[in-house]
């Protein structure tokens, strides 16, 4: 018999209601799926929390909530015949057990009610099949139909039924299975790895905005290379992010090679992760080099190129992610932006930094040049200890200078010291082409290092430029 005790007050609270529940009820209940799973192997609990209910989930659950003197905050879905409520944290779902049959064309199943077996049947993993009894006779004694406990033990992936079936059914499992073994660190049994290779084609009937959660949580893991080599050695990623895949190999001509950028990037997106936890950092970290496989070029006495990848692959990024169904907003320019400002800090790191290219960087890249050099930091894949620690100095060298240069110019979010107003009324004309370039030439002034960025300094030069381009001061002082 496995007894099991939950984490907290709280979590003792909501079963103990339920239990209450289900024996006034003489209904069966049981907590289920990914919060067994982790409370089992110790993880860190995520605060949702599935309720299985032979029966009505429904009817358990309004009768949780008044137990629980949280009255009509619950969130009933008949046609599904699931509900749900939050409590203190805790989003608690009831669901009863049901039985499930497929058309091929699409993955939304049709649902019947069915009995334990049948709701165990229809789940993606063994692991997920696990449950815990919250009836008053079998309190907390293990619910484990397809020994997933040995599973968890021997950190396995495994469908409970025949894996082209299991992923035929809801091809979403396929990279469900590649997010878990990231997750987990679990390895991908070989018959349910074969299933995912035979079954790979019907993740095209998934939309785009289930592919995309699925991947942004392969991406946010801790080491996410995990899921993308799954996903690219069973030719799930072909399919979604073809990109990627066209990164991968190594050519050879005249003797000289490339590296293999496929698996450069991943190693770039495991040292991200190291580093931050933000999700759009991590895209153009995964994003970063994919412009590389359409500018490649082997040219004679060189060897191989890629001019402009950088340009290129920023450029990718808009058709990826409106594919993919992800944000068209700050999100994708704030991704466009780092790839394509990628290879200025390690250029920078390369040579003798001027003050003007400082200022430049930091004028391109805004706030966002923190998030730049960890990208470009990220970036040092050698496996030559020296070399790692020159690249890595270079790159505090790159730090220190713009935090100097930053201190005195202040260039970071950037205003022009004189206003297109401020040209108008000094020169009394309407909107023209002529204050365009003087803002224009005052800035790239600053940048150079040719004026201080302060008000006397730029209305002086506004002056200057102004009469040069004929304009004269008839303002009245």
């Amino acid at each position: 018999m496995f007894k099991r005790n939950f984490k907290s007050d709280i979590e003792s609270e909501i079963f103990h209601a339920i239990s209450n529940c289900c024996n006034e009820t003489k209904i069966e209940c049981y907590a289920i799926g990914g919060f067994v799973r982790d409370l089992i192997i110790g993880k860190n609990l995520a605060k949702d929390i599935d309720i299985l209910v032979v029966g009505s989930g429904i009817e358990i659950a309004k009768l949780t909530a008044k137990r629980l003197k949280i009255g009509s905050k619950i969130t009933v879905f008949k046609n599904f015949g699931t509900a749900m409520f939050k409590y203190n944290g805790y989003d608690v779902e009831f669901v009863g057990t049901r039985k499930e049959s497929y058309n091929k064309s699409s993955r939304n199943p049709i649902v019947k009610p069915g009995t334990l077996d049948d709701d165990l049947n229809r789940r993606d993993f063994t692991i997920n099949t696990l449950g815990i009894s919250l009836n008053k006779n079998s309190w907390g004694d293990l619910l484990d139909k397809f020994n997933g406990i040995t599973d968890l033990e021997n950190k396995i992936i495994k469908t409970p039924l025949e894996p082209r079936q299991t992923f035929s059914d809801d091809p979403l499992r396929m990279l469900r299975a590649a997010r878990f073994s990231s997750q987990l660190n679990f390895k991908i049994d070989i018959n349910s790895f074969n299933g995912l290779i035979s079954e790979k084609e019907r993740i095209k009937i998934i939309s785009p905005e289930r592919i995309s959660e699925e991947i942004n949580k392969i991406i946010m893991t801790s080491k996410p290379s995990v899921g993308f080599k799954i996903l690219e050695s069973t030719g799930l990623l072909k399919i979604i992010i073809p990109e990627l895949t066209d990164l991968k190999g190594i050519e050879e001509i005249e003797g000289q090679k490339h590296k293999d950028n496929f698996y450069h990037t991943l190693e770039v997106l495991d040292n991200i992760c190291l580093e931050t936890e933000n999700l759009w950092l991590r895209w153009a970290a995964l994003l970063h080099d994919i412009g590389k496989a359409p500018t490649k070029q082997f040219v004679k006495k060189i060897g191989w190129t890629f001019h402009g990848h950088e340009l290129k692959g920023s450029k990718m990024v808009y058709k990826l992610f409106k594919r993919l169904n992800l944000p068209l907003n700050n999100k994708l320019k704030y991704v466009q932006k780092i790839i394509y400002l990628s290879s200025r800090p390690i250029v920078l790191s390369n040579n003798n930094i001027t003050d003007s290219a400082v200022r430049r960087l930091i004028y391109d890249c805004n706030e966002d040049i923190d998030d730049l050099l960890t990208l470009c930091e990220a970036d040092i894949t050698t496996k030559n200890p020296l070399r790692f620690k020159k690249y890595l100095n270079n790159f505090k060298l790159v730090r220190d200078k713009i935090k100097i240069v930053e201190e005195r110019d202040s260039i970071r979010n950037f205003q022009p010291p004189v206003s297109g107003e401020e040209i108008m009324n000094y020169f009394k004309i309407k909107p023209s082409k002529e204050i365009g370039i003087i803002k224009e030439y005052i800035k790239n002034s600053i940048l150079d290092g040719k004026i201080q960025n302060n008000k006397e300094s730029a209305k002086l030069l506004m002056i200057k430029k102004g009469e040069s381009l004929g304009l004269k001061n008839n303002a009245i002082e």
